[in-house]
């Protein structure tokens, strides 16, 4: 049966130095609050993996949390660039920051695989692209039954798979509905797993189309209502487009962006 624990329990509990951590949503249930706990707790050497890292990726890049990024898109949607990030690769602040980048399609497989206990994932989607000269965990492979030339890439299994979702009961079933990504293949593929939820509830109430994690493949359940602000939850909260405005010129200037650690972060832990 998952745990519930108290979302600064869990991630002291689950998050190491140096680990491999993937907060994953798609533009929806993105946990967030999450992230900003790692940043509270002064985790370091992190590789951190995401299909669409946005702000709070850079946020967590910008405040010295990451080593590396495994990716396949990064920005501010709706609005531009993740400076943080940028000034990392391009100037090494505040540490330098290896990347690792694939398609869409690469890293969705890649869960899909890691979550199928297979080795790697086979597609023809990088044919014609330059990633495979880019990136060393892009492979040819022969098709042993046509003998076409296909692409392997390796399976993603990280320490600790963290996703946001709209509900718990007290057993540790998680439900989500709505707008979902790869989260389902996240938690299947990690070793450890944290879902932060809007609620717990003494019984999910069946609904159609939604996604649910019985409790033996979830380690930890944490109860954060707003966890996915500015994202959003369906049936709780919308997305706030202005936030990810105001973090454009926050994130460009490094004082700005300090100040904010100081403030909006550690505000976050005084408020839960």
């Amino acid at each position: 049966m998952a745990r519930i624990l108290q979302l600064d329990e869990a991630i002291a509990e689950l998050v190491h130095d140096g680990d491999s951590i993937a907060l994953e949503g798609f533009t929806h249930l993105i946990p967030v609050a999450a992230g900003h706990e790692i940043i509270r707790q002064g985790r370091k050497d992190l590789t951190l993996i995401r299909m669409t890292p946005d702000i709070v990726y850079d946020q967590l890049i910008g405040a010295g949390c990451a080593r590396k990024l495994v990716f396949s898109w990064g920005g501010n949607p709706g609005v531009g660039s993740l400076h943080r990030f940028r000034d990392a690769i391009q100037n090494s602040w505040p540490v330098p920051l290896e990347i690792e980048e694939h398609s869409h399609a690469g890293m969705a497989n890649r869960y899909a695989a890691g979550a199928a206990g297979l080795p790697f994932a086979v597609l023809r989607g990088y044919r014609g692209t330059d990633l495979p000269a880019q990136t060393d965990t892009i492979k040819p492979i022969e098709c042993p039954f046509t003998g076409e030339q296909l692409t392997a890439v390796p399976a993603l299994n990280p320490d600790v798979g963290i996703i946001h979702a709209q509900q718990a009961d007290r057993a540790g079933n998680v439900q989500m509905w709505g707008i979902t990504g790869v989260q389902k293949e996240t938690v299947l593929a990690s070793k450890r797993s944290l879902v932060t939820v809007e609620e717990v509830v003494d019984e999910l109430t069946p609904r159609p189309g939604s996604v649910v994690l019985p409790q033996w493949v979830v380690t930890a359940v944490a109860e954060v209502p707003g966890g996915a602000r500015p994202s959003y939850a369906q049936g709780y909260y919308d997305r706030d487009n202005a936030y990810y405005q105001q973090w454009d010129p926050i994130s460009r200037d490094r004082g700005k962006f300090a100040q904010w650690l100081e403030t909006e972060v550690q505000r976050e832990r005084s408020a839960r």
